[in-house]
C-alpha cells in the first residue's frame, strides 16, 4: 500500500475510524480541533454519530453512554479540556469501560497557549480523577506511530475493558508525515456479555455501575481493578531503546521530544561521546525495568531525562534508577520546544566537556 502525507490530528481520526470506532462526542479546542472536524465529516459517511456537546464535562458523559451499550467510542481534546473530562473518565474506569481518549497536549498550566507540550503527565499518568485507577497511556513519535498505537488501543480498550489514552503534543497533532493505514496483529477480543444491549427476554438486565455503597464491596472492585493492571503492565508495556551499547549518557524521552534527542545523540556521537535513548511508549505501563538495567551498566555515568513540561516524567525515572546513577533533567515548558544544541550542551556539562 503507498503511503499518503497526512496531518497526524486527521490520521487519529481515521484510524480510529478503520478500527471500527461509528460514536465520536467531543467540544472544540486548539491544537485537537482537526479531529472533531474530520470526524463530523467522516462519522455520516461511515454510519457512525458524530455530536459536538455542550461541554467536555457532556462530551465525556456521552462516551460513557456509548461505551456502556459495547460501541467503540472516542473523545478528543486537549490539556484544559481533559480537565474537565477528569470526572467522567474516572466513572468510566470505575465502571470498566472500553473507550478511547485522545489528548492533544498544550502548554499549561490554566488556558496557557496552543503551542505544544508534555505537562499532562502526571494528569494521564498518575490519576487526573479522584481514586485509585489507571489509564494505559500510549506516546507516540511519529504520525505513522500516531495510527498504529489509535488503531491498537481500542483493542486494548476492549481487552481489559478500560479507557485508553493516546498523549501526543501539539507537534504531533499538526505536523504532515506520511502514513500508510496497515492493520494491527489481530487480539483474541471477549464478547461483550457485560453490555447494555437489551435483554429482548432471554437474559437478566445488565446493570453498569461504578458505585459501591458497602466499603468492603469497594475495596474489592479496587482490587479487582488492580489485579487487572498488574496483567496489563506484564503484557502491554512498550519501550524503544537507542543505541544503548556502550552509552555514557542514556536519555530518557518520549513523543517527538525523543525525535528531538536523537539528533542530539548523532551530534554527540560525531564529537566522540557515546549517548543512547530509551523512550517509552507506553507511559503508562511505565518501562521502569529498562532504565533498571540501563543503571546496573558500568560504562553509563547517568541519565538525562529531557521534556517539554518542568519535568514530570524524571520524577518515575529516579524511581527506576534508584539512586544508582544521577538523573539529571532537561525542559522546555510553556510550548517552548527543546533543541538539539541545547541537549548537547546539557549533556556536556553533565559529563565534564567533551573528551
Amino acid at each position: 500500500m503507498a503511503k499518503e502525507l497526512w496531518k497526524g490530528n486527521e490520521a487519529i481520526a481515521e484510524a480510529a475510524i478503520k478500527s471500527g470506532c461509528r460514536f465520536f462526542f467531543g467540544y472544540p479546542i486548539t491544537p485537537q480541533n482537526e479531529i472533531p472536524e474530520y470526524m463530523s465529516l467522516r462519522m455520516p459517511q461511515e454510519g457512525g454519530c458524530f455530536l459536538q456537546a455542550e461541554s467536555e464535562v457532556a462530551a465525556i458523559n456521552m462516551v460513557y453512554g456509548a461505551a456502556g451499550s459495547g460501541a467503540r467510542v472516542m473523545t478528543s481534546s486537549s490539556s484544559p479540556g481533559i480537565s474537565l473530562k477528569q470526572e467522567g473518565i474516572s466513572y468510566i474506569a470505575g465502571a470498566e469501560l472500553p473507550c478511547v481518549i485522545v489528548n492533544i497536549v498544550r502548554g499549561g498550566p490554566g488556558l496557557g497557549g496552543i503551542q505544544p507540550a508534555q505537562s499532562d503527565y502526571y494528569q494521564a499518568c498518575k490519576g487526573g480523577g479522584h481514586g485509585d485507577y489507571r489509564l494505559v497511556v500510549l506516546a507516540p513519535s511519529s504520525v505513522q506511530e500516531a495510527v498504529d498505537l489509535t488503531q491498537e488501543a481500542f483493542d486494548i480498550a476492549d481487552q481489559y475493558r478500560m479507557p485508553v489514552m493516546i498523549m501526543g503534543d501539539g507537534m504531533i497533532g499538526q505536523m504532515m508525515e506520511p502514513v500508510e493505514f496497515r492493520e494491527v496483529a489481530k487480539r483474541q477480543l471477549p464478547d461483550k456479555e457485560w453490555a447494555t444491549t437489551g435483554t429482548k427476554g432471554k437474559r437478566k438486565a445488565n446493570v453498569i455501575n461504578s458505585l459501591f455503597i458497602d466499603p468492603a464491596e469497594c475495596e474489592k472492585h479496587n482490587n479487582k481493578l488492580f489485579a487487572k493492571y498488574d496483567e496489563i503492565t506484564k503484557n502491554e508495556m512498550r519501550v524503544e531503546e537507542y543505541k544503548l551499547e556502550g552509552a555514557e549518557i542514556v536519555f530518557v524521552a518520549y513523543g517527538t521530544t525523543a525525535r528531538i534527542v536523537k539528533n542530539a545523540i548523532n551530534t554527540l556521537e560525531k564529537e566522540g561521546i557515546k549517548a543512547g535513548l530509551i523512550r517509552p511508549i507506553t507511559l503508562w505501563p511505565f518501562p521502569y525495568a529498562s532504565i533498571e538495567a540501563a543503571a546496573e551498566k558500568a560504562n553509563v555515568k547517568a541519565f538525562l531525562t529531557v521534556e517539554m513540561s518542568m519535568g514530570q516524567m524524571v520524577d518515575d525515572v529516579k524511581i527506576a534508577a534508584s539512586g544508582k546513577k544521577p538523573v539529571h533533567f532537561y525542559g522546555r515548558t510553556g510550548g517552548m520546544v527543546p533543541t538539539p544544541a541545547a541537549i548537547v550542551e546539557q549533556v556536556k556539562k553533565i559529563l565534564g566537556g567533551v573528551k
